[in-house]
């Protein structure tokens, strides 16, 4: 029973981290100027969306991400101890009980993340709202496929995707 609330409680921590982005995020998009826009600033617009689709939402979440924490969130309930249940989170996100390389991977990346939006803080508008209007469209992409991978992680007999924790194989 506490594989399935750790479980749980993992897929949920992540899902509300993402969306509280979404929700700050979304709000400095929607306060873009539209009406003031001229071409050079639609077509950062389509850009920026379009490549934070595919990079952030298509090959950072559902190619890499999304898979290796349902395959932790999996993991987890099979394998919980207490302070994996009370930091699920953070446990699915892979910054503990990983192998070397993936919590390597996870920190750098945790960083580089936190250096981005600090720079991207210091933007005026309309810019500012263009790059977080993709990022909206990112997270958004990465809930959608981690709530599917995830679904399929926890019904299926089979999942082919690796925990990278220490005892399993990459």
């Amino acid at each position: 029973m506490l594989g399935v609330i750790a479980a749980l409680w993992g897929f949920t921590g992540i899902c509300l981290l993402f969306s509280s982005a979404i929700y700050r995020l979304g709000g400095m998009a929607l306060e873009m100027p539209l009406g003031n826009f001229e071409w050079y600033h639609w077509l950062a617009l389509a850009l920026c969306l379009a490549f934070m689709g595919f990079a952030e939402g298509y090959r950072g979440f559902q190619q890499n991400f999304s898979p290796r924490v349902a395959a932790r969130i999996r993991y987890l309930k099979q394998n919980v101890t207490p302070l994996r249940a009370v930091l699920a989170p953070v446990f699915c996100m892979g910054f503990f009980h990983a192998q070397k390389r993936r919590k390597i991977v996870t920190y750098c990346l945790t960083g580089g993340i936190i250096g981005l939006i600090l720079l991207v803080r210091m933007l005026e508008q309309p810019w500012r709202g263009i790059i977080d209007a993709g990022v909206v469209l990112g997270l958004s992409w990465g809930i959608i496929s981690l709530a599917l991978f995830t679904l399929q992680a926890l019904t299926r007999q089979e999942f082919e995707y690796s925990p990278e924790t220490p005892d399993q194989p990459r």
